[in-house]
């Protein structure tokens, strides 16, 4: 019985949920995807990376950090690579003493191919 309770009380103190997607392809921030999409370019894969970007939260009301989707690309492509292509996506989102909003953090994580644009 102590441990059931022990279990319940230290679920309610960390709580955190998820979600995942898949996308076919997304460029850098900086990027002009209508231009690569409009013209015929060939691309070299680099291979597979990944990226995250997080923002936390003090009391509910001193956030910091980036976790936008654009962060994590770039993040994922900062060693090189214009694209990534068969990515996945999951955000979460967990949170400490959830009831008071202590602290809490989100998180974006991207994996996917990175490719190269070749010029034409």
């Amino acid at each position: 019985m102590k441990k059931t309770i022990i279990s319940l009380v230290a679920i309610l103190f960390i709580a955190g949920c998820s979600s995942t997607g898949n996308l076919g392809m997304v460029t850098k921030s900086q990027a002009n995807p209508s231009s690569l999409l409009s013209s015929s370019h060939s691309f070299k894969e680099i291979g597979l990376v990944k990226g995250h970007a997080c923002r936390f939260f003090l009391l509910g009301v001193a956030p910091w950090g980036d976790s936008t989707l654009s962060q994590a690309i770039d993040n994922a492509l900062k060693n090189g690579g214009d694209a990534l292509i068969n990515v996945s996506v999951t955000s979460s989102l967990y949170g400490f003493v959830p009831i008071y909003n202590i602290f809490c953090y989100t998180c974006t994580n991207v994996e996917g191919i990175a490719i190269e644009i070749q010029a034409q």
